[in-house]
């Protein structure tokens, strides 16, 4: 990363930072784009005549409500509900709701930033959005997540059709979850619009392949990042951050092809196995029993669990960030790069920290942005949407296909698009334009709107 930015982009910076203060999180993914946006508007001046990356940098529209609901003992709760709709140059917007007490208005906002990037690449024809709320679904009955689902799309669903604005799932919002918002939306509409929110159950509508999507999807682009090295997964050592849906098929396709993730983590502290995860132990911890990542290794002699402390201390050739934002700091790189590893993959939406990034490249280790690691999910999602809309259902093996054939065509282009403007390797200059000049073109098309 860059200490200072060229005066054409510093001007935006500084706009952005001006007109959106403490959101931290959303300035560091504008920033990271703009840094790489440079050499485009010196090729390309129109984009800066007709400040298009300042109408990108800019959601549509910014939706914030109150969400009212009681919970099992009578006691009124009140949350906050968010749907920034980013995008929509390109399609529908499209993005996950993450329920969790960390959800504001900036949190929101770097996700639906990166989404419109990260769709752009799939090459489907989705807009960028997210949203959430400060929600916690942790320790509370289903009963109490059902209420909550139907007050939240109760203000939602008049800014969502499909169409207008398909979301998903993410953090804290799963199958449970997607289930009671898609039947308040039909009971409030009168209209079984399947194509509305993605991550359906199978029976209803839902897709193949949409539970493991973004996990498999992460593994085929660190798949073909290696091969383009001359590389495999054959007898790698892969650490994984989190425990949760990413991290769990992460694992899940790394073992098909030929690696070995040798430890995982929660928030709690990471399980070290060295004879490799045990994805049936691992998958009967944290997604039937909601335990604590030390339950696994309570069953698994080959295990150890750390408390506390950071996953990234495990030697590995490859690891893959999972979890959340900025997990993965300066610190933990320098470790990493000295224990050898040698590719690192986000699998979460932006779990690497600036400065881990640049110490990260300043090392050699070869690295892949989350808006093209990740975009596995949301591409999924688009496939889903197209099964609904033509009222079809794909095999696994037909999804499964297509998710690995996108990914890999995502790679070829950011690899693609980096060597021709003149940063050969680097994916993160070849995300971010690849995605920009799709939607730029997209924008200037559809005229000043």
């Amino acid at each position: 990363m860059t200490d200072s930015l060229p005066p054409v982009v510093e001007r935006i910076h500084e706009e952005v930072l001006r007109r959106n203060p403490a959101e931290p999180e959303f300035h560091q993914a504008v920033r990271e784009v703009l840094e790489s946006l440079a050499v485009v508007l010196r090729r390309h001046s129109e984009y800066t005549e007709m400040k298009t990356v300042e109408r990108i940098c800019e959601p549509e529209r910014q939706v914030i409500f109150r969400v009212p609901w009681q919970d099992d003992s009578g006691e009124v709760q009140i949350n906050r509900g968010f749907r920034v709709e980013f995008n929509s140059a390109l399609g529908p917007y499209k993005g996950g709701l993450r329920f969790h007490p960390s959800v504001n208005l900036g949190i929101v906002k770097f996700l639906g930033f990166e989404q419109v990037f990260k769709n752009a690449l799939t090459g489907m024809p989705i807009g960028g959005g997210k949203g959430g709320s400060d929600f916690d679904p942790k320790g509370r009955s289903d009963a109490e997540v059902m209420r909550f689902c139907q007050s939240f799309m109760t203000e939602l669903y008049r800014h969502l059709g499909e169409y207008t604005d398909v979301p998903a799932g993410d953090i804290g919002v799963g199958a449970r979850e997607i289930g009671y918002l898609f039947g308040q939306y039909k009971r409030i509409t009168n209209r079984y619009e399947s194509g509305v929110i993605t991550g359906k159950g199978l029976g209803w509508g839902g897709a193949l392949v949409r539970t493991e999507a973004t996990g498999y999807g992460a593994a085929f682009f660190a798949e073909a990042m290696m091969e383009a090295a001359g590389e495999s997964f054959d007898g790698k050592r892969v650490t994984v951050s989190g425990s949760g849906n990413v991290a769990v098929y992460g694992i899940e396709k790394v073992h098909q092809l030929g690696g070995t993730v040798v430890a995982c983590s929660d928030s709690s502290g990471y399980v070290v196995d060295e004879k490799g995860i045990d994805l049936e132990v691992l998958k009967q911890v944290k997604e039937v029993e909601r335990a604590r990542i030390g339950a696994y290794a309570e069953r698994v002699p080959s295990a150890s669990f750390v408390a506390g402390g950071s996953v990234w201390d495990v030697p590995c050739d490859v690891a893959i960030p999972s979890a959340t934002q900025n997990e993965l700091d300066g610190d933990a790189a320098v470790v990493l790069a000295r224990n050898g590893c040698r590719h690192v993959v986000e699998g979460a939406n932006m779990p690497a920290t600036p400065d881990a990034v640049r110490v990260l490249r300043e090392s050699g280790v070869a690295f892949a942005p989350g808006k093209a690691a990740n975009a596995g999910g949301v591409a999924t999602s688009a496939l889903e949407m197209q099964q609904n809309a033509s009222r079809d259902r794909w095999s696994f093996e037909h999804t499964e296909a297509r998710l690995e054939e996108i990914m890999r065509g995502i790679h070829e282009r950011c690899a693609a698009t980096a060597e021709e403007y003149g940063s050969p390797g680097d994916l993160v200059l070849g995300a971010n334009v690849a995605g920009f000049l799709q939607v730029a073109e997209a924008v200037h098309a559809h005229g000043l709107v």
